[in-house]
């Protein structure tokens, strides 16, 4: 019954499905981040199902375009906000504490406006170039990488102040943070190999890497990773895993 609590309270937490959260919720859900993957495999299969269908009807990019607006919009746009913050925080000059004000602001900046404008038409681009025969896995595989770029950089980062990262990262350094990572990767994995074979096996690895870029990123820029830097990650490894599926398919 926990676990499905747990799944429960993550899908609470990266979407806007009604699922019925409580105040446990955002600890339960922290304890079981190591599932990520599989609430992205639901959230991309949703939008790949609706992209099939829109492919019959519409032309690729009004369907790129509207898929991705669902898929941010069943996730809150909580990402894209920390995309916004990421772009503002990383273009601000000054120490690390100046960085984090600034990308707590509540208006956005130039460097917001342009990482956020280049990584979601990128997105929907890509989702726009992808064939009816390969969407609905491509769209399962890009958001369960996603989802495991968050996995990895808790996993990997450190705090850079109290919020609500702290619950998540401090999960993925606990006891069993070893095991827990270990179970985000065989879901991660499995699901890529058994949907697109070597093209998805290359895509989670890409997911990884992407992660751990950022970490570096935000240890630069933050000393440590925040919310929204969380959010950024989800959504620049969702970009880069829909490019590489792009690129694989035609080179090959």
């Amino acid at each position: 019954m926990s676990v499905l609590k747990g799944i429960r309270d993550l899908i609470a937490f990266l979407t806007i499905i009604p699922v019925g959260a409580d105040k446990s919720s955002l600890v339960n859900a922290s304890n079981y981040m190591f599932f990520f993957p599989i609430v992205g495999a639901f959230i991309g299969l949703l939008a790949g199902l609706i992209a099939w269908l829109l492919l019959r009807v519409l032309p690729a990019i009004v369907v790129g375009i509207l898929t991705l607006g669902f898929i941010l919009f069943i996730t809150g746009l909580h990402h894209v906000d920390g995309l916004l913050d990421f772009g503002d925080g990383i273009m601000c000059q000054g120490p690390p504490e100046r960085k984090i004000e600034v990308m707590h602001d509540r208006l956005t900046g130039v460097g917001g406006l342009i990482i956020g404008l280049i990584t979601l038409l990128t997105t929907a681009f890509c989702i726009a170039g992808l064939k009816a025969d390969i969407i609905v896995q491509s769209l399962v595989i890009s958001e369960v990488s996603a989802k495991l770029s968050m996995v990895v950089g808790a996993w990997v980062g450190r705090s850079a102040h109290m919020g609500m990262n702290t619950y998540f990262i401090n999960a993925m350094h606990g006891r069993y943070r070893n095991l827990r990572l270990m179970i985000a990767l065989i879901i991660s994995f499995g699901m890529g190999i058994s949907l697109l074979q070597v093209i998805g096996f290359i895509v989670i690895i890409i997911s990884i890497i992407t992660a751990l870029i950022i970490v570096m990123v935000s240890n630069k820029h933050f000393k440590g990773l925040t919310g929204d830097v969380m959010g950024a990650m989800n959504e620049l490894a969702r970009m880069t895993s829909l490019i590489v599926i792009l690129s694989v398919i035609r080179w090959a």
